[in-house]
């Protein structure tokens, strides 16, 4: 039953968006009876942040090339694609409303997932590609911050060049800085 609801969700808010999708359609398109989903998840906002989670889980797996830019470019390249969907941007609104009736099932949420790409950066650090005193979770929240408030408030296209584009120019701030050479002669002053 849990499979063919969280399966049912997805379909009715792909189709319907996020004010269609009432636990009575997704029950109706689960054949299951409604107050099974009641009992089951208790409000529309945790049955759709569920099944939004199953998705983007097997959406968003965590790369690891060898490159902190490569596993950041391609794992904000597959946020923003899934951000350019129903079901992405149903997630990311849920994720942002609180309006009191949604167990706060969304901080741990986003605390995984935040963390995930931190241990992205941190790979990155350990293999000297970044500054050792660079912040995993500045990185992530740096770029995430951007991808999501463009999704949300501008309204301009969120895609895989303009997430590129973000790895890039928070990456280069965490870049390591040149050391100058201990044993360098020091430079005379001209008198």
């Amino acid at each position: 039953m849990r499979a063919a609801v969280l399966a049912a969700t997805v379909d009715v808010l792909a189709e319907h968006g996020l004010a269609g999708t009432t636990v009575g359609a997704v029950a109706r398109a689960a054949g299951v009876h409604e107050t099974s989903v009641y009992r089951r998840w208790g409000t529309r906002e945790n049955l759709i942040l569920e099944a939004l989670t199953e998705q983007l889980d097997a959406a968003m797996p965590v790369p690891d090339t060898g490159r902190v830019h490569d596993d950041l470019a391609a794992h904000f390249g597959a946020l923003a694609r899934l951000l350019a969907t129903e079901q992405g941007r149903a997630l990311l609104r849920l994720s942002a409303e609180r309006d009191g009736t949604l167990p706060d099932r969304r901080l741990p949420y986003w605390t995984e997932r935040l963390e995930r790409g931190a241990a992205m950066v941190r790979r990155g650090v350990e293999r000297g590609e970044l500054a050792p005193d660079t912040d995993p979770g500045l990185v992530i929240e740096a770029v995430s911050g951007a991808l999501f408030t463009r999704a949300l408030i501008s309204g301009a296209p969120v895609d895989e060049d303009f997430a590129a584009r973000l790895v890039d120019l928070v990456l280069a701030g965490a870049l390591p800085k040149p050391r100058p050479a201990a044993d360098a002669a020091p430079v005379p002053l001209d008198s």
